[in-house]
Formats: C-alpha cells, sequence, structure tokens
C-alpha cells in the first residue's frame, strides 16, 4: 500500500463533486475564505492594539520589557 496516484485523487474529486455538487463546493471554498481573511485581520488588530496593552500593563507593574536598544549612529563620523 503505497502512496496514492493522480487517478486515485480524480476518482475522489469525481466522488465528491457528484456527492456535493458543484454549488455547494464552490459556497464552501468562499466562506472559508472569509472566515481565514477574518481570521488574519482579526489577528492583526490584536497584534497592534495587544502590543501597546501588553507594555502599558508591564510597565504599570514595574516589570522589564525585554527588547534590543539601538544606538544612533550619527553619519558625520564615518
Amino acid at each position: 500500500m503505497g502512496s496514492f496516484s493522480i487517478w486515485h485523487w480524480l476518482i475522489v474529486l469525481v466522488i465528491v463533486l457528484l456527492v456535493f455538487g458543484t454549488k455547494k463546493l464552490r459556497n464552501i471554498g468562499s466562506d472559508l475564505g472569509g472566515a481565514v481573511k477574518g481570521f488574519k485581520e482579526g489577528m492583526k488588530e490584536g497584534d497592534s492594539a495587544g502590543a501597546g496593552d501588553a507594555s502599558q500593563q508591564k510597565l504599570a507593574q514595574g516589570q522589564t520589557i525585554e527588547g534590543e536598544a539601538r544606538e544612533k549612529v550619527d553619519q558625520n563620523r564615518s
């Protein structure tokens, strides 16, 4: 029992199309795409809002925030 060939996958695809129909599969695909898009937007909003809130809470509690300090290099000194 090795891996499936392309013919096995084509037969599975035809059976799925016959069972569900193209319209229902198209709706499922668009719903799934919308859910993924909403999840990504939520993660971006959570990162931008959550990062500021978390650092403010740590400062209020007196904890150290980890990060890198970079020295500003004077461009006249080369």
